[in-house]
């Protein structure tokens, strides 16, 4: 009969899928406190604190210490929020049950990753956003290549959210919240995310591997020397690749 109604049962497409589990994520991740907390607060009190007291600690840049610290915090507030924030939250989530429904739905493992990805990629624009502000405040004077900035935020994204998933795919929930607050604040220290390599002597040349320091340098090159660090973003890329199939292949529902 014309106009009979017909039912058609089936899973979305997956970009559907995907775009669906982003606006989800992105939404519960700005109505956590503590989140926004780690996300956008501490960053800018350590861009803040840093700027201000860089001459007093003996700190020697050849540039502003705004200049040089502006985009470091921009890699620490990604680094917040695709790792640490997204490891504690997926880690409860999987104790109070959240993942396993989610895995009876149609979402993979691979569109789980790609939706929270999607979401942190959201959250960042509202942290880069106001980081920026602070910095432009302070005296900060990018110059700046798109293509090198955006190109570290997605890969840098996309390589500590890989981890913080693993690791939050691996552990229970408190264990998790422990592990992922200790590897923040080591890398914070001593990652070369806020600071260049350079100031971490020999040990900057180990540390430029690691996906903080990484990410520093890369976000640093596009923003202070309009520059595209290739090294660096194929580091992010080798641990982007390497923490998705740490995840598909460890992450499990519950």
């Amino acid at each position: 009969m014309t106009g009979t109604f017909t039912p058609m049962p089936g899973a979305a497409p997956l970009p559907r899928q995907i775009l669906a589990q982003a606006g989800m994520e992105a939404r519960l991740m700005l109505r956590n406190g503590e989140q926004l907390l780690l996300a956008v607060v501490i960053p800018a009190i350590v861009l803040v604190g840093g700027v201000k007291g860089s001459d007093r600690i003996g700190l020697d840049f050849s540039r502003p210490a705004v200049d040089v610290i502006t985009p470091g915090v921009l890699a620490l507030a990604i680094m917040s929020t695709a790792f640490t924030s997204l490891a504690i939250a997926t880690g409860f989530e999987r104790r109070y049950g959240v993942i396993k429904r989610l895995g009876t739905s149609p979402l993979s493992r691979t569109g789980l990753l790609a939706g929270k990805v999607g979401a942190l990629l959201l959250v960042e624009v509202l942290q880069i956003a106001v980081i920026s502000g602070v910095g432009l405040a302070l005296g900060w004077e990018p110059s700046v290549d798109l293509l090198g900035t955006v190109l570290a935020v997605v890969l840098g994204t996309a390589a500590f959210a890989g981890l913080g998933l693993a690791l939050a795919g691996s552990l229970r929930a408190e264990a998790t919240l422990a592990a992922a607050n200790l590897v923040y604040l080591l890398l914070l220290a001593g990652g070369a995310v806020v600071l260049p390599t350079s100031a971490y002597g020999d040990f900057g040349e180990v540390v430029r591997w690691l996906p903080s320091g990484a990410l520093g340098n890369a976000m640093r090159d596009a923003l202070t020397d309009a520059a595209v660090a290739w090294r660096e973003l194929g580091v992010l890329l080798a641990w982007a690749v390497g923490g998705a199939a740490l995840t598909a292949r460890t992450f499990t529902w519950e």
